[in-house]
């Protein structure tokens, strides 16, 4: 293994930059030529491929998004985009290819490697839906901005003494719903992994009135529908004043926490040792705070599982 080439695919994640740097740092340790692959599948079919050195990856560590920038590609679907690709590799005898993204990007990279392309990806979302790993890069970060928010709608929400919803990212899971909502003692959590009954929203917050509470804080996760939607069938339902919130791309930006730089950082090696090893079509993942390697093929074919457990417990101490 001579030369080795990483990009970032999909939407960005903090801590991406992190798991950059620990690639071409590690690949640096042992030798190796590391090149960044810049706009994801599509500069690599049209060949905007730079060396990076040391100095390439420097201070960056802490800066969120991705420094080789990110681009959706459909004709890398395609099979002649994806040749196109792999001569771009075997043209500057790159070996071995990192992949920084979601399920989506994995699949590419799972398309390259049944090419020949020894491939490792590393799980890159703050959706936290990728199976066989406890965690995903960017995803604590995410759940620190979104809990940081809801702290500060909550001081609104009191004065006021009103009902807030708040929308968060999560179209197929509801991970950052789900730790939001908890740690930032939210009274309801809509997420797709359960049932949303509108009933059982609107039995919870009266309760909580005729108890004497002032105001309200639901989190919905945006694939159970809009926020909008949820506040109009509150105020019909029950007369009380609402408003929405919906934090959008700013869960997707910002310096990323100590957390996720250690993960991207841990990762970002591990990849590169999985590939001077030999090993190829692997993911790198996490479980019980253990660095871990599994086959794409595994790692795709199963469902994301959502921990209900923690469902429960946030139902229970919302009472």
């Amino acid at each position: 293994m001579q030369k080795i080439a990483v990009l970032t695919s999909g939407g960005d994640a903090p801590g991406m930059n992190a798991a950059v740097r620990a690639a071409v740092r590690r690949a640096a340790y042992h030798g190796i030529q590391m090149y960044g692959v810049y706009h994801g599948y599509e500069g690599l079919m049209y060949g905007d491929i730079q060396e990076m050195t040391l100095g390439s990856v420097g201070d960056i560590i802490h800066r969120g998004g991705t420094i080789l920038y990110s681009a959706r590609s459909e004709e890398f679907k395609t099979e002649v985009g994806q040749q196109k690709a792999v001569d771009q590799l075997n043209r500057r005898g790159i070996e071995g290819l990192i992949v920084i993204g979601g399920d989506g990007s994995f699949r590419g990279a799972q398309k390259m490697s049944e090419k020949g392309v020894r491939t490792i990806g590393i799980p890159g979302t703050i959706d936290n839906d990728i199976p066989c790993t406890d965690f995903t890069i960017g995803f604590d970060t995410a759940l620190n901005t979104v809990v940081e928010a809801i702290d500060k709608i909550r001081d609104t929400a009191t004065s006021h003494e009103r009902t807030y919803i708040i929308e968060v990212m999560g179209r197929d899971a509801g991970d950052i719903a789900l730790w939001a909502g908890l740690a930032a003692g939210a009274e309801s959590i809509l997420i797709p992994e359960a049932e949303n009954d509108i009933e059982d929203i609107v039995e919870r917050l009266e309760s909580g009135h005729r108890r004497g509470k002032k105001h309200t804080i639901i989190i919905v996760a945006e694939g159970v529908g809009s926020a909008n939607y949820y506040a109009d069938e509150i105020k019909r339902l029950t007369g009380l004043e609402t408003r929405v919130t919906v934090l959008g791309h700013i869960q997707r930006g910002g310096s990323p926490t100590a957390f996720d730089r250690m993960l991207a950082s841990r990762m970002g090696a591990a990849a590169v040792d999985l590939l001077i090893e030999g090993k190829r079509d692997r993911m790198v993942g996490i479980r019980n705070n253990v660095i871990v390697d599994v086959d794409f093929q595994e790692a795709l074919s199963q469902k994301h599982q959502l921990d209900l457990s923690i469902y429960q417990l946030a139902r229970t101490l919302s009472i």
